[in-house]
């Protein structure tokens, strides 16, 4: 596999036997469990499973422990529909993204990004998976930005577009949102620059580059 990063590719071959297989699956099914057991539960005894899988600090350390991992399998709040398509694509990106980068790759970057919002939510008091999973999509996109979509079910669109409009929003909401906030996005943003800069580097290598033949072109032009 031709890695960017040299201390990936030693990591992986020391312990990428111990890697874990198909984990965007076992995050799609837990969330798709947890939904269903939260609409049960709502029906049955009027609690919420989701108030129970939240993250608290207060609550962790008063011994709610699984409140640390548990919070990573809150579907997204929304129509029962806009869930299926979420989880949906979450499984789609999680697999193409295992697949091209290998198993190792795939969980270092992932838990890279649970582990930092792990960080920040016990020292702030907040935590979601939601810049998470933003995260996860803006990595897609980087690794395949010319994978099309159908928004709104009828308009096609490449992802690269829509990681460009999430990106925007996270640098916005990282200027508009609470202190807590920003060390959440912060973090999910961070987690990207560390896996795509040579990316980033070369995109802007490339730029210029281009920016420079098209001038000397015009210069020539000119002569």
């Amino acid at each position: 596999m031709n890695y960017k990063h040299s201390w990936l590719q030693k990591m992986d071959y020391k312990y990428g036997r111990h890697a874990i297989r198909n984990l965007m699956n076992i995050i799609v099914f837990g969330m798709a469990i947890v939904f269903v057991m939260d609409i049960v539960l709502s029906s049955a005894k009027g609690s919420s499973l989701l108030a129970m899988f939240a993250f608290d600090r207060d609550l962790i350390f008063s011994g709610q422990i699984w409140r640390l991992i548990s919070f990573l399998f809150i579907p997204p709040n929304s129509s029962i529909l806009f869930i299926v398509l979420s989880l949906y694509f979450y499984w789609l990106m999680g697999s193409a993204m295992e697949a091209e980068w290998g198993s190792f790759k795939f969980d270092v970057f992932y838990l890279c990004g649970v582990l930092g919002t792990i960080i920040s939510g016990l020292i702030t008091g907040y935590a979601t998976n939601y810049f998470l999973n933003m995260s996860l999509f803006i990595a897609f996109a980087c690794l395949f930005p010319d994978f099309k979509i159908n928004l709104f079910f009828f308009l096609p669109i490449k992802v690269k577009y829509l990681a460009y409009f999430d990106a925007a929003y996270l640098v916005v909401m990282l200027f508009l949102n609470n202190w807590q906030g920003r060390i959440a996005i912060a973090v999910a943003l961070l987690n990207i620059a560390l896996f795509f800069w040579h990316d980033f580097v070369d995109g802007i290598s490339k730029m210029i580059r281009k920016a420079k033949w098209r001038k000397n072109a015009r210069k020539t032009g000119w002569k």
